[in-house]
Order: structure tokens, then sequence, then C-alpha cells
């Protein structure tokens, strides 16, 4: 008897860690589901936000004018893209190699209606252009903010791949900082990189954050590889559409320079009287460029052009696209410590025609 009754407390207690890893067991599942549920809310919320904004982009031009995906043999070149809406009036935002040089380019919205688009700007060198429609009822996409944008945050792409319209993908920021080579053959400098699915048809769609803001826009795929896909940050964007909807084009400098932003340690913007505390870190120069030209090197620290401050690519972009072709200017340069000034006389820079 005694016996049955420790056997007894020993099946008690045995049932007793079962009832508690059955317990433990579904808590961890709710939480796995919860947490899937999160994220699948925070693609569906982001989707629908920015879905009646983008676009499918048709065009036809003359054979040999286009550096679309999907192309035909006969005289005349047929290519489909992506773009979003991004203001009320119809201006929308795509690259410049889905509509460069075309014949004629049509829009689909996302309710169905398809009308004439026309070229407003166009701009080779950092694959961007902007078209317009003429129509009414327009939802324009909300433009974010790139800077604010990490690695292994959620981004959701969205756009048109081989014309089926709308089609999401997911994923995260892989890296940021990337340069990639437009068509043009200049250097685009910080591109963001992301697993999120992009295939032919997906160029100037949209990338945008889990509150559907958009933070770049989808531009190239390395189709030897899986999961490596890029897209321009909207803060670059920003500007260069805004000069393209004034001007039509951007006349820009060249300088012949590719790199990336890196912070300054504090003794140097101390020690130099750096009104920044960044700079532009000079990491490939090109071949009889003006920068070769100038002496620059690969490692100098770009903190200064004309008296004006540079702390990232843009700052630069800003500056020699004011500053007239061959003037001669001078750089300020932080090499080994020490801070130096160089003469350069930037060049214009002819994009692919």
């Amino acid at each position: 008897m005694k016996r049955q009754m420790e056997w007894a407390e020993v099946l008690n207690d045995a049932n007793t860690d079962d009832d508690r890893q059955n317990i433990s067991s579904r808590k961890s599942t709710q939480g796995n589901d919860t947490l899937l549920d999160s994220y699948s809310k925070a693609v569906i919320m982001a989707a629908e936000k920015i879905s009646p904004s983008v676009v499918n982009i048709d065009i036809q031009n003359t054979k040999g004018g286009n550096h679309s995906q999907e192309r035909e043999s006969n005289s005349e070149t047929n290519g489909s893209g992506s773009g979003f809406i991004f203001t009320p009036d119809g201006f929308i935002l795509t690259n410049s190699h889905v509509v460069h040089r075309a014949k004629r380019i049509d829009v689909t919205l996302s309710d169905g209606r398809r009308t004439r688009a026309y070229l407003i700007g166009d701009d080779p060198d950092s694959d961007l252009a902007v078209i317009r429609i003429h129509e009414s009822q327009l939802t324009a996409a909300i433009l974010g903010d790139s800077d604010r944008v990490k690695v292994g945050q959620l981004v959701i792409a969205v756009g048109n791949p081989f014309g089926l319209q709308c089609t999401v993908t997911s994923g995260v920021v892989s890296a940021l900082g990337r340069s990639l080579r437009a068509t043009s053959g200049r250097l685009i400098d910080n591109v963001i990189q992301t697993d999120a699915a992009l295939n032919p048809g997906n160029s100037g769609g949209p990338l945008v954050n889990s509150f559907g803001e958009v933070v770049g826009i989808n531009t190239a795929i390395i189709r030897s590889a899986q999961g490596i896909c890029f897209s321009v940050g909207i803060n670059s964007v920003k500007y260069i559409a805004g000069r393209l909807i004034k001007d039509g084009k951007i006349r820009r400098n060249y300088l012949g320079i590719g790199g990336q932003s890196v912070i300054l340690p504090r003794r140097l913007v101390l020690y130099h009287q750096l009104p920044i505390d960044k700079g532009f870190q000079i990491l490939t120069i090109e071949k009889r460029s003006p920068a070769e030209k100038a002496g620059l090197l690969n490692r100098d620290i770009l903190v200064g052009y004309d008296g004006h401050p540079v702390s990232e690519i843009d700052d630069l972009h800003r500056i020699l696209t004011e500053k007239g072709v061959g003037t001669k200017s001078y750089l300020t340069v932080i090499r080994y410590s020490e801070k130096i000034n160089l003469e350069i006389t930037p060049e214009e820079h002819s994009a692919v025609g």
C-alpha cells in the first residue's frame, strides 16, 4: 500500500510537470502567433496605405532608346515599370531607365483607370524621372525620411513585376550607404540595400516603412544573387524631383568621386574648429576626373567645398548643381588628421543619352 502511494505521488508530480510544459508550450505558441500577427499587420497596413498611390507604367519608344528590362526585337520597343504619385495634382516618380527617351507613356492607376502621361524631367545620373498625368481624385504617397532608416528595419516594396499590378513583397534593410552605378556611368551614393524581393517591372516603385511612408525608390537587382536589391534613398529623391519639376533636367557638375559619410573623431572637430561632425570619405576616384587632377586620394575625408560644409554626398550634389561649369573651386579635406585645401575645376558630366 505504501509503495502504491509513492507511485501515485510520482505520477502526480509527472503529470504536474507535463501540465506545466503544456502550459509553457501553449504560451510560447501564443507568443509566436502574436509576434507573427504583429508583423503581418504592419505589412498589411503599410501596403494598404501605399497601394492607391502606386501606378503601372507602359512605354513605347524607338529601338535602343530605353534601358527597360523588357524589350522586343522590332523597330519599336515596349517596356513596363512602376511608379508612384507623390503630389495630388498628378506628379509621379519613377526610374529614368523606365521612361528614358520614351515615345509614349501610359499609366494605369490602382483603380483601373488608364491615362496618357507626359515626361516632366529625367536624370539618368541618379536614375530618377518625374512624369505627370492629368486626372482627379488621386492619392499621393507620404514621403518619409531615409536618414532615419536603420539596418534590420522592416521595409515593404510595392510594384508591378511582369505586369502583375500592385504586388507586395517585404523584407528588411540589409545595409545602408551603398553605391550603385547608374546606366549613365555615374555612381549613385547613399543607396539602401534590402532583401525585399524585386523583379523586372518593380523598377520605380516605392520602398516603404511600416507606417507606409516612402523611404526609397526601387532601382536595381543583382540577377546572379538572391535577396540583394537596391533603392535610392528618398531624401536624395526629394531634392532631385524638385529640380526636375522646375527645370526638366539637372545640369550637374562632375568631380569623379564616390564614398560614404563617416563620423569625424571629436578631437579633429575641435582641433580644426569644424562646423560639422561628419565628413564624406572618398573611396573611389575615377580616372582622368577633376578629382584625380586635383590630387585627391582614397581615404581623404571631404569636409568643405568653397567654404560650404560637406558631411554627405547630398551636400556636395546640391553645391555642384548650383555652381557654374569650369569654375575654379576649393576643397577642404582631412588627410591623415591634417586639414588641407585643394584647388579643383569641376566639369559638366554628360549623362548617357
